[in-house]
Protein backbone atom coordinates (compact mmCIF):
# COMPACT_ATOMS: atom_id res chain seq x y z
CA UNK A 1 0.00 0.00 0.00
CA UNK A 2 1.10 3.26 -1.11
CA UNK A 3 2.06 5.74 1.66
CA UNK A 4 -0.65 7.99 0.01
CA UNK A 5 -3.66 5.33 0.62
CA UNK A 6 -2.01 4.97 4.51
CA UNK A 7 -2.29 8.66 5.12
CA UNK A 8 -6.00 8.80 3.09
CA UNK A 9 -7.57 5.95 5.36
CA UNK A 10 -6.15 6.86 8.17
CA UNK A 11 -9.44 8.93 8.78
CA UNK A 12 -11.24 10.18 12.29
CA UNK A 13 -15.28 10.68 12.97
CA UNK A 14 -16.68 13.18 14.89
CA UNK A 15 -20.46 13.60 15.16
CA UNK A 16 -20.87 11.18 12.42
CA UNK A 17 -18.61 13.26 10.06
CA UNK A 18 -15.56 11.92 8.66
CA UNK A 19 -11.94 13.74 8.36
CA UNK A 20 -8.76 13.25 7.22
CA UNK A 21 -6.72 16.14 8.67
CA UNK A 22 -6.00 15.67 11.98
CA UNK A 23 -5.35 19.19 12.76
CA UNK A 24 -7.73 21.85 13.83
CA UNK A 25 -7.24 26.13 13.11
CA UNK A 26 -8.97 29.30 14.54
CA UNK A 27 -9.71 32.92 13.09
CA UNK A 28 -8.44 34.78 15.36
CA UNK A 29 -5.09 37.22 15.85
CA UNK A 30 -4.12 36.89 12.34
CA UNK A 31 -4.16 40.43 10.56
CA UNK A 32 -6.67 39.93 8.12
CA UNK A 33 -8.66 37.29 6.74
CA UNK A 34 -6.57 36.95 3.47
CA UNK A 35 -3.89 35.59 5.53
CA UNK A 36 -6.25 33.52 7.73
CA UNK A 37 -7.15 31.57 4.50
CA UNK A 38 -3.64 31.63 3.48
CA UNK A 39 -2.38 29.98 6.33
CA UNK A 40 -5.44 27.55 6.65
CA UNK A 41 -4.68 26.24 2.90
CA UNK A 42 -1.05 25.66 4.11
CA UNK A 43 -2.07 23.80 6.84
CA UNK A 44 -4.40 21.33 5.15
CA UNK A 45 -7.02 21.49 7.84
CA UNK A 46 -10.58 20.70 7.59
CA UNK A 47 -11.69 22.29 10.37
CA UNK A 48 -12.04 25.73 10.94
CA UNK A 49 -13.11 27.04 14.82
CA UNK A 50 -14.99 31.04 14.54
CA UNK A 51 -15.69 32.77 17.42
CA UNK A 52 -18.82 33.71 16.73
CA UNK A 53 -18.89 36.58 18.90
CA UNK A 54 -15.91 38.35 17.33
CA UNK A 55 -16.05 36.82 13.98
CA UNK A 56 -18.09 38.46 11.53
CA UNK A 57 -20.39 35.53 9.38
CA UNK A 58 -23.41 37.49 9.12
CA UNK A 59 -23.18 41.17 8.55
CA UNK A 60 -22.84 41.31 4.46
CA UNK A 61 -22.10 45.09 5.16
CA UNK A 62 -18.62 44.68 6.43
CA UNK A 63 -15.76 42.05 5.47
CA UNK A 64 -17.35 38.57 6.13
CA UNK A 65 -14.72 35.43 6.87
CA UNK A 66 -17.39 33.25 4.20
CA UNK A 67 -15.82 35.50 1.62
CA UNK A 68 -12.30 34.06 1.89
CA UNK A 69 -13.16 31.23 3.41
CA UNK A 70 -15.94 28.92 2.46
CA UNK A 71 -17.91 27.18 4.64
CA UNK A 72 -19.13 24.53 1.63
CA UNK A 73 -15.47 22.78 1.37
CA UNK A 74 -14.57 23.59 5.17
CA UNK A 75 -16.63 22.62 8.98
CA UNK A 76 -16.98 25.71 10.32
CA UNK A 77 -16.79 24.70 13.79
CA UNK A 78 -18.32 27.90 15.92
CA UNK A 79 -17.38 28.48 19.70
CA UNK A 80 -18.08 30.49 22.60
CA UNK A 81 -14.76 32.51 22.85
CA UNK A 82 -15.19 34.81 25.81
CA UNK A 83 -18.35 33.27 27.10
CA UNK A 84 -18.12 33.21 31.05
CA UNK A 85 -21.67 31.20 32.22
CA UNK A 86 -23.59 27.90 30.58
CA UNK A 87 -26.41 30.63 29.57
CA UNK A 88 -24.24 33.39 27.77
CA UNK A 89 -22.54 30.31 25.92
CA UNK A 90 -25.88 28.56 25.80
CA UNK A 91 -27.50 31.54 23.79
CA UNK A 92 -24.53 32.77 21.46
CA UNK A 93 -24.58 28.89 19.73
CA UNK A 94 -28.72 29.34 19.17
CA UNK A 95 -27.94 32.56 17.45
CA UNK A 96 -25.22 30.47 15.52
CA UNK A 97 -27.16 27.81 14.57
CA UNK A 98 -29.81 30.44 13.25
CA UNK A 99 -27.06 32.48 11.40
CA UNK A 100 -25.01 29.33 9.71
CA UNK A 101 -27.35 26.43 10.34
CA UNK A 102 -24.40 24.88 12.58
CA UNK A 103 -24.81 22.37 15.04
CA UNK A 104 -21.51 21.16 15.19
CA UNK A 105 -20.06 23.51 17.29
CA UNK A 106 -17.18 23.70 20.05
CA UNK A 107 -18.29 24.83 23.49
CA UNK A 108 -16.19 26.82 26.15
CA UNK A 109 -17.31 28.31 29.50
CA UNK A 110 -14.67 30.12 31.00
CA UNK A 111 -13.77 30.86 34.82
CA UNK A 112 -11.95 33.97 34.82
CA UNK A 113 -10.29 36.74 32.65
CA UNK A 114 -6.95 36.15 33.88
CA UNK A 115 -5.97 32.54 33.28
CA UNK A 116 -8.57 31.36 30.58
CA UNK A 117 -9.47 27.91 32.55
CA UNK A 118 -12.17 26.38 32.18
CA UNK A 119 -15.21 26.93 34.49
CA UNK A 120 -15.94 22.85 34.54
CA UNK A 121 -19.57 23.25 36.50
CA UNK A 122 -20.83 25.78 34.34
CA UNK A 123 -19.32 23.90 31.21
CA UNK A 124 -20.83 20.74 32.12
CA UNK A 125 -24.03 22.02 32.39
CA UNK A 126 -23.98 23.90 28.97
CA UNK A 127 -22.89 20.67 27.24
CA UNK A 128 -26.38 18.60 29.19
CA UNK A 129 -28.64 21.73 27.90
CA UNK A 130 -26.70 22.07 24.66
CA UNK A 131 -26.67 17.87 23.54
CA UNK A 132 -30.67 18.03 24.30
CA UNK A 133 -31.15 20.53 21.98
CA UNK A 134 -29.71 18.74 19.15
CA UNK A 135 -26.40 20.53 18.99
CA UNK A 136 -23.24 18.06 18.94
CA UNK A 137 -20.51 19.68 21.59
CA UNK A 138 -16.95 19.47 21.29
CA UNK A 139 -16.10 20.92 24.58
CA UNK A 140 -13.25 22.36 26.03
CA UNK A 141 -11.91 21.39 29.22
CA UNK A 142 -9.19 21.34 32.35
CA UNK A 143 -6.86 17.85 31.81
CA UNK A 144 -9.04 15.90 34.19
CA UNK A 145 -9.66 12.40 33.12
CA UNK A 146 -12.99 12.50 35.51
CA UNK A 147 -14.20 15.80 34.32
CA UNK A 148 -13.73 14.52 30.89
CA UNK A 149 -15.58 11.17 31.46
CA UNK A 150 -18.40 13.51 32.97
CA UNK A 151 -18.91 15.85 29.96
CA UNK A 152 -18.40 12.18 27.89
CA UNK A 153 -21.34 11.06 29.67
CA UNK A 154 -23.12 14.55 29.43
CA UNK A 155 -23.25 14.64 25.88
CA UNK A 156 -19.79 15.76 24.71
CA UNK A 157 -19.29 14.31 21.03
CA UNK A 158 -15.31 15.01 21.51
CA UNK A 159 -13.41 16.29 24.73
CA UNK A 160 -10.97 18.32 24.42
CA UNK A 161 -8.28 19.35 26.91
CA UNK A 162 -6.11 22.05 26.97
CA UNK A 163 -2.19 21.06 27.22
CA UNK A 164 -1.62 24.81 28.73
CA UNK A 165 -3.44 28.02 29.15
CA UNK A 166 -4.65 29.47 26.29
CA UNK A 167 -2.00 31.16 23.88
CA UNK A 168 0.58 30.86 26.54
CA UNK A 169 2.84 28.69 23.86
CA UNK A 170 3.93 26.43 26.28
CA UNK A 171 3.19 23.15 25.09
CA UNK A 172 1.39 20.03 26.96
CA UNK A 173 2.68 20.50 30.64
CA UNK A 174 1.01 17.11 31.83
CA UNK A 175 1.39 14.27 29.76
CA UNK A 176 0.13 11.99 32.28
CA UNK A 177 -3.77 13.27 31.95
CA UNK A 178 -3.48 13.77 28.63
CA UNK A 179 -2.82 10.02 28.16
CA UNK A 180 -5.03 9.31 31.01
CA UNK A 181 -8.28 10.90 28.99
CA UNK A 182 -7.01 9.11 25.80
CA UNK A 183 -7.11 5.80 27.29
CA UNK A 184 -10.78 6.83 29.20
CA UNK A 185 -12.60 8.58 26.49
CA UNK A 186 -15.12 6.70 23.95
CA UNK A 187 -15.25 9.99 22.05
CA UNK A 188 -12.58 11.61 20.19
CA UNK A 189 -9.41 13.73 22.26
CA UNK A 190 -8.33 16.93 20.92
CA UNK A 191 -5.36 18.75 22.72
CA UNK A 192 -6.79 22.67 22.62
CA UNK A 193 -4.65 25.43 23.77
CA UNK A 194 -1.39 25.70 24.54
CA UNK A 195 0.65 24.59 21.36
CA UNK A 196 3.25 26.79 20.73
CA UNK A 197 5.70 24.90 18.19
CA UNK A 198 5.57 22.04 15.74
CA UNK A 199 7.10 19.95 18.67
CA UNK A 200 3.97 20.79 21.02
CA UNK A 201 1.56 19.20 18.16
CA UNK A 202 3.72 15.61 17.50
CA UNK A 203 3.70 15.12 21.49
CA UNK A 204 -0.27 15.52 21.46
CA UNK A 205 -0.24 13.47 18.70
CA UNK A 206 2.11 10.80 20.21
CA UNK A 207 -0.06 10.54 23.07
CA UNK A 208 -2.72 8.94 21.27
CA UNK A 209 -4.98 12.20 20.46
CA UNK A 210 -6.92 12.22 17.69
CA UNK A 211 -6.36 15.65 16.82
CA UNK A 212 -4.66 19.04 17.96
CA UNK A 213 -6.85 22.82 17.93
CA UNK A 214 -4.38 25.72 17.81
CA UNK A 215 -4.44 29.35 17.07
CA UNK A 216 -2.30 31.12 18.58
CA UNK A 217 0.81 29.03 17.77
CA UNK A 218 0.02 29.48 13.53
CA UNK A 219 -1.48 33.61 14.06
CA UNK A 220 1.16 34.60 15.94
CA UNK A 221 4.35 33.17 14.72
CA UNK A 222 6.28 35.47 12.12
CA UNK A 223 5.72 33.70 9.12
CA UNK A 224 1.99 32.12 9.92
CA UNK A 225 1.77 30.25 6.52
CA UNK A 226 5.02 28.57 6.55
CA UNK A 227 3.85 27.76 10.33
CA UNK A 228 0.68 26.70 9.40
CA UNK A 229 2.68 24.52 6.84
CA UNK A 230 5.27 23.04 9.97
CA UNK A 231 2.36 22.29 12.31
CA UNK A 232 0.47 19.93 9.80
CA UNK A 233 3.96 17.93 9.13
CA UNK A 234 4.15 17.74 12.90
CA UNK A 235 0.65 16.32 13.36
CA UNK A 236 0.94 13.91 10.40
CA UNK A 237 4.56 12.65 11.98
CA UNK A 238 3.03 12.54 16.02
CA UNK A 239 0.25 10.70 14.60
CA UNK A 240 2.13 8.17 12.33
CA UNK A 241 4.90 7.64 15.27
CA UNK A 242 1.82 6.68 17.45
CA UNK A 243 0.49 4.29 14.94
CA UNK A 244 3.89 2.71 15.05
CA UNK A 245 4.32 2.02 18.35
CA UNK A 246 7.30 3.73 19.70
CA UNK A 247 10.52 1.69 21.30
CA UNK A 248 10.50 0.45 24.96
CA UNK A 249 12.62 3.10 27.33
CA UNK A 250 15.55 1.81 29.11
CA UNK A 251 17.39 3.06 32.14
CA UNK A 252 20.71 2.00 30.11
CA UNK A 253 22.38 1.65 26.84
CA UNK A 254 21.36 -0.95 24.54
CA UNK A 255 23.90 -1.54 21.30
CA UNK A 256 22.29 -1.08 18.17
CA UNK A 257 24.43 -3.94 16.98
CA UNK A 258 25.11 -6.95 18.82
CA UNK A 259 27.93 -7.91 21.17
CA UNK A 260 27.75 -11.31 21.25
CA UNK A 261 29.93 -13.35 18.15
CA UNK A 262 32.36 -10.48 17.70
CA UNK A 263 35.70 -11.22 16.37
Amino acid sequence: MSETMIHDTDTWTVAGRTFTSRLIVGTGKYKDFAQNAAALEASGAEIVTVAVRRVNVSDPGAPMLTDFIDPKKVTYLPNTAGCFTADEAIRTLRLAREAGGWDLIKLEVLGEARTLYPDMRETLKATEVLAAEGFHPMVYCTDDPIAAKQLEEAGAVAVMPLGAPIGSGLGIQNRVTIRLIVEGAKVPVLVDAGVGTASDAAVAMELGCDGVLMNTAIAEAKDPVRMARAMRLAVEAGREAYVAGRMATRKYADPSSPLAGLI
